[in-house]
């Protein structure tokens, strides 16, 4: 029997779950892949077996480590990355996970893979990109001053430009947030609804208020809001206004026209940026040719500075069924072209 070789790693500075995973299936991975057995006791990783894998091994447990280290929840496709970049193993090697293989986009970009992109670290989660196009919202949200993400619901549009915005805040690259929605929902107006203008609302910036929730305490939304740090507001009160150093996010941005849509981009001052997010097949605009998502594509596409993201059904991270159910509504506007109003999305 040849010699067993042992190296070890300390993670007493990094919780133990963000590199292991849940039930330890970060170094189970590993063990599938590699002649190494891992193992854990005071807060010590030690990996055993022939030199060449226990080396291999290591290198990959430190990455890992070292991603930990930055705020990550280390989770499979992290693991299967730095397989493929420690030795071949998920690159066409043994296990042939395809692992590192770079695709390209129908723009002749570089596609990143599922997880990579930045990686946000809040009070109360650690946020990371879920599917490619969402790695590359992320990205694009830090790399440019304009980014409209438009696709269906339930990819993470709004969500992932709130993050980035709360993200920005505490890197004090801006000095506040203001998040916009129009007032605009099919059958109803501010004029209908019941309270004072801030009731009336509300309603239609509740899923502003979610997004903040999920990520920072209630009491810190409460204190940000009294100090103006954070502002929600409906589209009609930006009129008049220059943005300055702040991280400004349009929601649902198929229900401007063209005339507010130019107004919204042109409050941005100096150092502002901006996300403008929307879904172009639910326009509740009486006429949905007239939304200024729609023409806005055309208008600013020659424009190098301001980025397009664009979602598909497979980016959608809600309930499973949110994909079946967005399938079955494009099989029901082909069937029934021009019968339907749109309604019922």
């Amino acid at each position: 029997m040849g010699r067993i070789f042992v190296r070890k790693i300390g993670i007493e500075h990094v919780d133990p779950l963000h590199v292991l995973g849940q039930n330890d299936q970060n170094l189970r991975f590993i063990e599938r892949h590699m002649p190494v057995r891992i193992t854990m006791r005071d807060s010590t990783l030690s990996v055993a077996g022939d030199e060449a894998p226990v080396e291999d091994a290591t290198r990959v447990l430190k990455e890992i480590v070292g991603l930990a280290e930055r705020g990550r929840l280390v989770e499979e496709h992290d693991v299967s990355r730095a397989l493929g970049d420690n030795g071949g193993f998920g690159n066409g090697g043994p296990h042939g996970d395809g692992v590192g293989v770079e695709r390209l986009t129908e723009a002749g970009e570089r596609e990143l893979p599922e997880g990579e992109g930045p990686t946000y670290v809040f009070e109360r989660k650690t946020l990371r990109a879920r599917s490619p196009n969402q790695a590359r919202y992320l990205k694009a949200l830090e790399t440019y001053d304009v980014v409209f993400a438009i696709g269906p619901a339930g990819t993470g549009k709004t969500y992932l430009a709130v993050a980035a915005a709360v993200h920005a805040l505490r890197q004090k690259k801006v000095e506040r947030i203001v998040l916009v929605r129009p007032a605009v929902e099919a059958g109803e107006s501010l004029g209908f609804l019941p309270g004072d203008m801030q009731e009336k609302v509300d309603p239609y910036l509740r899923p502003l208020y979610d997004a903040l929730q999920d990520l920072m305490p209630f009491e810190k939304i409460r204190r940000f809001l009294e100090l103006g740090v954070i502002e929600i507001a409906p589209l009609a009160f930006m009129r008049g206004r220059t943005l300055t150093n702040a991280f400004v996010i349009l929601d649902e941005a198929q229900n401007t026209t063209v005339r507010q849509m130019k107004m919204f981009l042109t409050r941005l001052g100096i150092g502002a940026r901006a996300a403008i997010t929307g879904d172009v097949t639910q326009i509740d605009l009486a006429n949905p040719a007239t939304s200024g998502l729609v023409q806005i594509q055309e208008i600013l596409a020659g424009i190098d500075d301001i980025k397009f993201v664009y979602f598909e059904k497979s980016d959608v991270v809600r309930h499973r069924l949110v994909r079946d159910i967005l399938h079955a509504f494009d099989v029901f506007h082909k069937t029934h072209a021009g019968t339907d109003d749109g309604s019922a999305v």
